[in-house]
């Protein structure tokens, strides 16, 4: 793999006059595609194809945590507000049978390579439930020795001793939402959160043994400022965090119930928002770290700037991630899971997911199958999300197709952005320049067959 992957031009003009909305591809068919004709049968039996014809491969676990005490105005996630704390007890006894039914179904011994518990707020559960769901987790699956483990902890709901449970119990690897340390950006969006808290939580997972811990910021919040985010790096750089995620904040209030609690005169302009981006690059640059791809920065010695290098990156609904081969197993409420050639995902409401569950059913409620053009496109857009470039013959062995016959409506699509610099097409490969990179949801979009009316774009955020 080229080492110059990693390079990144930022050119502004380019992305304000080329920016529009698009999938983050987080997997592709995009989750607004699935049907709810694929449920809890169709999942099982595919399961059931894993060990015909070698299929089989390490799971990667998904566990979703709904549950947050207080409300951040500008999140998009799925979660239940509340100070019941009850609740999560309640959830994670409905959360180990799932996890138990999943278990008998996929069969004994399987290897985990991958967990994740996300949110909501993780660890919203007490340390005994904590305790509880691993306990769950070793006796149906088999943890592999040095496994990507981790989880997302809000500094402001997590005391040192927690994360000490958390180490403890198995996780090496902790994800910190900061945002934005700007006093009036967190009284706009209802996140009030000090630098010191943040730093207590790192230095905390630092002691216990954690191997990376990762920051999520945001830009394009109320009242953001290009000088008060400057700030805002200067001290997350010196927190010295292994990766980083610097994610567009998308304003979409008719979907999003919470966001209407936002004054739309105090988003910063368009303009701003680019020159917070152009200054976030520079800054986290010269500070050392490489450009992964869409938001995603890491230190070039962490295992996702390795595995980037080697050809080895992937993309999947926790965003990048080195265990390419892996099924994804999901549980808890609205969680997306994929085995073989398809998706399928959880009751996004807790009544409909306890209810299944009581009918010693899988709460699964829809998903999809993949076709062959599916498979295909899937890949492509992998190839260059994941690593800027693709082989033209590759997908024709792989796939048994002639790339530039069946691809030519694309190709003549893809002719309008190598005319912008934004990369340079050969008879054998694509390449996305360093000029390209920021921009390389447009190009993804190219593929995907689902994006045909301007109402269909409409549905998604801002490529920046």
């Amino acid at each position: 793999m080229d080492k110059s992957v990693n390079q990144l031009v930022v050119d502004l003009e380019l992305i304000r006059r080329l920016d529009k909305n698009g999938p983050r591809y987080t997997s592709y068919p995009t989750a607004d595609r699935f049907a709810e004709a694929f449920n809890a049968d169709s999942y099982s039996l595919w399961v059931g194809k894993r060990e015909i014809g070698g299929i089989a491969r390490p799971l990667s676990l998904y566990i979703h945590i709904p549950f947050c005490n207080t409300l951040c105005f500008y999140c998009a996630c799925n979660k239940v507000i509340t100070k019941d704390r009850g609740k999560s007890a309640e959830y994670v006894r409905y959360l180990i049978k799932e996890m138990a039914m999943q278990a008998l179904l996929l069969g004994p011994d399987q290897v985990v390579e991958q967990l994740h518990f996300g949110g909501g707020t993780p660890t919203f559960l007490g340390d005994d439930e904590i305790r509880q769901v691993m306990t769950a987790i070793r006796q149906h699956f088999r943890l592999v020795e040095g496994g990507e483990y981790s989880i997302e902890i809000d500094p402001r709901k997590v005391s040192d001793e927690t994360v000490a449970l958390l180490g403890e119990v198995g996780f090496n690897r902790i994800s910190i939402g900061v945002q934005d340390f700007d006093d009036q950006v967190q009284r706009a969006v209802n996140r009030i959160q000090s630098e010191e808290e943040t730093r207590r939580v790192i230095d905390a997972a630092r002691a216990h043994g954690f191997k990376s811990v990762s920051i999520d910021l945001i830009y394009g919040l109320p009242r953001q400022t290009l000088e008060g985010f400057g700030v805002t790096l200067d001290k997350v750089i010196a927190a010295n965090p292994d990766r980083l995620s610097i994610y567009n904040y998308a304003h979409m209030p008719t979907i999003f119930k919470p966001q209407r609690r936002i004054h739309e005169e105090d988003l910063p302009a368009p303009q701003i928002k680019l020159d917070i981006l152009d200054m976030a690059v520079n800054k986290l640059t010269h500070a050392g770290y490489v450009y992964i791809g869409m938001d995603h920065f890491a230190k070039p010695e962490d295992e996702l700037a390795v595995a980037q290098r080697q050809g080895r990156l992937h993309r999947n609904f926790q965003g990048y991630s080195t265990h390419s081969d892996c099924d994804l197993v999901a549980l808890g409420l609205s969680a997306i899971g994929k085995i073989g050639p398809t998706y399928s995902q959880n009751y996004r409401e807790l009544e409909d997911y306890y209810a299944a569950l009581d009918k010693d059913v899988l709460p699964i409620m829809r998903g999809m199958e993949l076709d062959a053009d599916d498979l295909v496109r899937r890949a492509i857009i992998q190839a260059l999300m994941c690593h800027f470039e693709l082989v033209k013959e590759s997908f024709n062995s792989t796939f048994r197709i002639k790339f530039d016959e069946y691809f030519s409506a694309e190709l003549e699509e893809l002719h309008e952005y190598e005319r912008e610099g934004l990369l340079e097409i050969s008879t054998l490969q694509i390449k996305v320049t360093p000029k390209g990179r920021m921009l390389i949801r447009n190009i993804c979009m190219v593929f995907d067959k689902y994006l045909r009316t301007r109402q269909e774009h409409a549905l998604y955020s801002k490529v920046i």
